[in-house]
């Protein structure tokens, strides 16, 4: 009877470890055996984190990256201006909702803030197609090793952080909304918005 149960946990134990490695977030799997606060009980459905639940790296990690045109690059050639990064993928309910909530704030900043996109998961074709279905028109790129995504200790998707000119990252948030981006934006950057200004 112990066996069986021994047999049933370390089961159990493998499939959720195979979930978390098949979804794309590098990260995920470790939560099981870290006790951070990640919602792992509806499959297919990537929420919000809860407070703590995503790392607290100080500074923008230097890692491989590839363009949609298949070139590879280094983040560290993103610093230089304040950066709005978000990671996100196409079959995330979360990501669609906030895609074009962010197409609507990069319109109002573009010119004050660089927005990137930075995918773990999708082809470049679906990738494109998604983001051009919501009006996203800003930079995109490809994490297809999760480098960048491991790097920044992500628990769940999507996740926004915001890093200044000289490469620190000043905030990490889940799901926002048009409001709660130019809040972010205003506070973080010191860049009113129209509706402060």
């Amino acid at each position: 009877m112990e066996r069986r149960r021994a047999t049933v946990a370390i089961g159990t134990a493998a499939a959720i470890s195979l979930f978390a490695i098949s979804i794309g977030a590098p990260r995920v799997r470790d939560a099981v055996d870290r006790d951070v606060d990640v919602v792992l009980d509806e499959p297919g459905e990537y929420q919000q984190p809860l407070e703590g639940a995503d790392g607290d790296v100080a500074a923008l990690p230097a890692v491989e990256v590839r363009t949609v045109a298949g070139e590879v690059m280094s983040t560290a050639d993103l610093v230089g201006t304040p950066l709005v990064i978000n990671l996100w993928f196409a079959a995330c309910p979360p990501c669609v909702r906030e895609m074009p909530e962010f197409a609507e704030v990069h319109a109002e900043f573009g010119d004050r803030v660089r927005f990137i996109g930075v995918n773990p998961i999708d082809e470049v074709d679906r990738m494109l197609e998604f983001a051009e279905s919501v009006g996203v028109s800003y930079e995109l790129y490809l994490d297809p090793f999760g480098r960048f995504t491991d790097a920044l200790e992500t628990a769940s998707f999507p996740l926004t952080v915001f890093v200044d000119a000289d490469g620190r990252i000043l905030a990490r948030d889940g799901v926002l909304d048009a409001d709660g981006l130019r809040e972010r934006i205003a506070l973080h950057f010191r860049i009113p918005t129209s509706r402060s200004a």
